[in-house]
């Protein structure tokens, strides 16, 4: 497992520590998500029916971009509510289009930990340098950015920089 780290810009929260692991599949990946703390103090999205839906971000969630060109990318969104979304990008921010992906979610939660596990079917060739970060909207309605790295501003996960990780063939 990797750790989180909360970007500098945000205040603490009810979650004070979030690791993430991702492991290459013959048919995609497998992650896992941790977050640690006061769960109950945070927007945990109930489960609704599965599938593809847009703007998870707006609230937590968990998401993955993957790259392996150092240009173009594959960005997943995985939510609580167990929905998704996975989108293709050609270069930073540019040529935004959904992506080939077949995913499901599990979510367990309890006082202290909420765990997403996301077992996900799309075309993902290696080497690849991946993003892990998370999402995490507090009881105050502030979203709190977590990442393995960030780039100096404003947090930016689909930047290069926090590509942090790493895949070998």
């Amino acid at each position: 497992m990797k750790s989180l780290v909360l970007h500098p810009d945000c205040a603490t929260g009810s979650v004070h520590a979030i690791e993430a692991s991702i492991v290459p599949t013959a048919h995609g990946c497998r992650a896992t998500f941790l977050a640690h703390g006061d769960i109950s103090r945070i927007a945990v999205p109930p489960v609704q029916d599965v599938g593809r839906f847009d703007n998870l971000w707006k609230t937590t969630c968990f998401e993955i971009f993957w790259s392996h060109d150092a240009a173009s990318y594959r960005e997943f969104n995985l939510s609580p509510s167990t929905r998704w979304a996975a989108y293709d990008f050609d270069a930073f921010r540019e040529g935004m289009r959904d992506a080939p992906a077949k995913i499901e979610i599990a979510v367990e939660a309890s006082q202290t930990t909420l765990r997403l596990t996301a077992d996900i079917r799309s075309d993902l060739p290696l080497p690849a340098t991946v993003a892990l970060n998370a999402i995490i909207e507090d009881e105050d309605g502030a979203n709190r950015f977590w990442a393995l790295a960030f780039r100096p501003g404003a947090p930016e996960f689909h930047a290069e920089e926090c590509r942090a990780l790493d895949l070998l063939a």
